[in-house]
């Protein structure tokens, strides 16, 4: 069985050096696109926890040209980007005035993706809980961010708060599924929320400015 577990690793941690991704995560999200058809030409992507950088490259193919991808990200990444793709180091949570000024500048995005994930301790609790946190912060982002009819892709360690995430979810898009794909590691517990067809935040919803 690890001799197997190694093997599909392996795969798409080769495959990713060959075709010059600086991560194996950039196959999860082209299986996110095959299946929803998340992107066109021209749209406008906003990514979050971007590094290396992987999300963006593999958002800005599918964009480019006429599109936009600002990538984000706590961590640095020396990973060269194309024309069309501006990286920046942010935390989400403390947000600097100059990336609220590149988010209002640029958006509303067509595609806001987040692929944050704690760094685990491998406690099951303790790490879903700090994953929902990150995944309740991207949603916020994408209810302020993101054009009508736009979509939201987010990473979560399923857990006790995923239900209520999804169903605050469910209120704001047209269609919410639940996406595990093939080239996460079978072992891990991440799942990934797609939401379609953004309708907007509830008109009685406060501002989170105000809460």
């Amino acid at each position: 069985m690890l001799r197997l577990m190694k093997t599909y690793r392996d795969h798409y941690f080769l495959k990713a050096k060959q075709e010059k991704y600086p991560a194996r995560s950039v196959y999860k999200l082209k299986e996110i696109d095959k299946k929803f058809r998340l992107f066109k030409k021209g749209m406008r992507v906003l990514d979050l926890g971007a590094a290396p950088g992987s999300w963006s490259l593999g958002a800005a193919e599918k964009v480019m040209p006429g599109g936009f991808v600002l990538g984000a990200d706590i961590k640095d990444t020396d990973t060269p980007f194309p024309d069309g793709v501006v990286f920046m180091r942010e935390d989400v949570f403390a947000r600097s005035a100059g990336f609220e000024s590149v988010l209002e500048e640029k958006g509303p995005f067509d595609v806001v993706l987040s692929d944050m994930a704690p760094s685990t301790t491998g406690h099951k609790g303790t790490d879903q809980a700090r994953s929902t946190v990150l995944a309740e912060e991207a949603f916020a982002l994408a209810r302020r961010y993101l054009t009508r009819g736009g979509h939201f892709v987010v990473k979560i360690f399923m857990g006790p708060d995923s239900k209520a995430l999804s169903e605050a979810m469910r209120a704001c898009f047209a269609v919410v599924r639940a996406f595990k794909p093939q080239s996460s590691r079978s072992e891990s517990k991440e799942t990934f929320y797609v939401a379609l067809g953004f309708k907007g935040r509830p008109e009685d919803e406060p501002d989170r400015d105000d809460v």
